[in-house]
């Protein structure tokens, strides 16, 4: 599977592996569970026996498929992308093996005029290999921080090569007040979707863009989630929060005073962050 995305943080999905298990608070109503029996029903193999029914649910089952016939799809874009790696599974899920994950990356390696970002909840993994793989610059690492009790994945983040590291703190399940943010480039927040969403308040998110304009780092808020996430929008105090990282560079953060709760600030300000239209 490989498409342009709706996701607002990306422009396109490259997905060479399918499937993935459950691991922690975050995953319970993943999309990608449901996305996956929707395309099994109908008719693609490649996730045909990757979830199971539970609860009247589709939930991961934890089969993976490797997809090598996926693995060349990015060098037929002659255009530069920013690709999301994986949006259907996990790079660094432990049964992919090694050299498949050193296959992905030469892809990554070999193509620079996209930009991929890979995003993983296996932290201890990716730390773990990080040295037996090529970090080029057009490799973004993030990791997923749904509450206080995993904000420990952004040290095992912070312990590997690649030139931007990334926060995917979604859905935010509680509040995170106390972020590392050194050597953190970019921080992306948004609400739980769909059946079942779990609520997020409004306070923990103004926290996290506090945090981040005090230390200097790119900030998005991708939507406030809910049954209807349309509807419910991704309006913070005015305005969208669409930054992204300035990548790759060489910084430390800068004091800068907290937004107020209710004070809309413009995009065209000083801020050296890239802002996507």
């Amino acid at each position: 599977m490989a498409s342009n995305s709706r996701i607002e943080w990306t422009e396109a999905t490259w997905n060479p592996i399918a499937g993935c298990k459950v691991i922690s608070p975050g995953c319970t109503n993943c999309y990608a569970m449901r996305m996956a029996s929707r395309l099994a029903a109908m008719g693609q193999k490649k996730y045909q026996g990757t979830t199971r029914k539970s609860g009247g649910r589709s939930k991961w089952n934890g089969e993976i498929r490797l997809d090598f016939s996926a693995l060349d799809i990015p060098r037929r874009w002659t255009k530069g992308k920013l690709i999301f790696v994986n949006s259907m599974s996990d790079l660094f899920h432990d049964d992919v093996p090694l050299p498949f994950i050193k296959k992905v990356f030469q892809t990554m390696n070999e193509t620079p005029h996209h930009t991929y970002q890979v995003l993983t909840k296996r932290a201890e993994r990716v730390r773990d290999l990080s040295s037996q793989i090529e970090w080029t610059p057009n490799i973004w690492m993030g990791v997923s921080v749904e509450s206080a009790d995993y904000q420990w994945r952004i040290d095992c983040l912070q312990q590997t090569g690649a030139s931007t590291k990334f926060l995917s703190l979604e859905p935010l399940l509680g509040p995170l007040d106390n972020l590392e943010l050194t050597n953190i480039d970019w921080v992306i927040v948004g609400g739980e979707s769909g059946p079942g969403a779990r609520p997020m308040l409004k306070k923990w998110i103004r926290s996290i863009r506090d945090q981040c304009i005090t230390s200097d780092v790119a900030f998005h808020f991708k939507q406030w989630g809910g049954v209807n996430k349309k509807r419910a929008g991704r309006i913070l105090d005015g305005r969208t929060w669409d930054e992204l990282p300035d990548a790759p560079k060489t910084k430390r953060p800068k004091a800068a005073s907290p937004i107020r709760a209710n004070e809309v600030v413009s995009p065209s300000g000083s801020s050296k962050r890239k802002i996507r239209a």
